[in-house]
């Protein structure tokens, strides 16, 4: 019998790619709603209802509205907008960080899809603060290099014009006010005590992310080195289909420079620790549209219904 399958913003970018990643599988039938009534809260109801599994791919407020509409006990409801990422009673959707995540996916019936640049930051920090290595009250700071396809329709048509304003040729530094929406989980998440310093920037490119990290050493536990960081998450990730942790001899880092578009189109990960025995860097590199949103749903998507995890993703 197949999945029953309804996105509840199927216009939207993300909506877009979940769609995408279910051509040529066998295994779900997907409820379409007419584009004239895709606001209309009683055929939205009706088509959740009816569905096994509900991505929601809307605004906070829309994804709550959803949400409220819920009938059936059984329908599982997997939420790509920022509202339910740090609800209790909602399972974060990165399996990776530890069994418990991993187990509150495949048992959960409400799953908060992480934000694109917290994916890369939790990524990054969940792990040092497990091991106990970074401790939980170390100011941590983050920089980080996007894609503009995160950036919503409107800022896409902007970039994509061909008489757009100069400024968006090249990268633009914002959420200048440090009140990022993503702030909230890349905090709770990590169990980290202060809000971290968070600097991203958009740039003139399609889609791809770096996010990084910039560590003092002797504000770490133990005696770290690259080297040490390194082997540490090479252990953490080990096994892990989705999370991929660059070699010593990396040939991207050993390039000197990481691209922000270098894994655009791959639902997967990829770590990097660069610096040297006083200060380091580690970076996550990745899709936005992939791990860091529609990759990362459809992978738990893929755990609820206890199919292959990259099933219909590109790893």
């Amino acid at each position: 019998m197949k999945t029953k399958v309804f996105i509840d913003g199927s216009e939207g970018t993300t909506g877009l790619r979940i769609h995408e990643r279910f051509q040529g599988r066998d295994d779900i039938e997907l409820l379409k709603i007419s584009s004239e009534l895709r606001k209309d809260p009683a055929e939205r109801k009706r088509l959740i209802n009816s569905a096994d599994i509900a991505f929601l791919c809307l605004p906070d407020a829309a994804a709550r509205e959803s949400v409220s509409l819920v009938e059936n006990e059984h329908v599982v409801i997997i939420d790509t907008s920022t509202a339910h990422r740090t609800e209790e009673g909602w399972a974060y959707g990165f399996p990776e960080l530890s069994k418990a995540h991993k187990e509150a996916i495949i048992k959960g019936k409400r799953i908060a899809v992480p934000g694109c640049y917290a994916s890369g930051f939790i990524s990054l920090v969940y792990p040092l603060v497990a091991g106990d290595i970074l401790p939980k009250d170390c100011p941590v700071s983050s920089f980080a290099l996007s894609g503009y396809s995160g950036a919503g329709k409107k800022a896409i048509a902007v970039y994509e014009s061909e008489d757009r304003p100069s400024q968006f040729s090249a990268g633009r530094e914002y959420a200048l006010t440090q009140q990022h929406k993503h702030l909230k989980e890349m905090q709770k998440i990590t169990g980290i005590e202060r809000t971290p310093l968070f600097s991203p920037i958009v740039d003139d490119y399609y889609s791809g992310m770096v996010v990084s990290v910039p560590l003092y050493t002797d504000l770490l536990n133990g005696k770290q080195t690259p080297e040490s960081l390194l082997a540490y998450f090479a252990e953490y990730y080990k096994g892990q289909e989705f999370i991929q942790v660059s070699a010593a001899d990396d040939e991207i880092a050993q390039s000197g420079f990481l691209a922000g578009n270098e894994m655009s189109g791959w639902d997967g990960l990829k770590i990097y620790v660069t610096g040297n025995e006083e200060r380091i860097v580690v970076t996550a590199q990745f899709d936005n549209l992939g791990k860091g949103a529609s990759g990362a749903a459809i992978e738990c998507m893929n755990l609820v219904l206890g199919c292959e995890p990259t099933k219909g993703l590109q790893i």
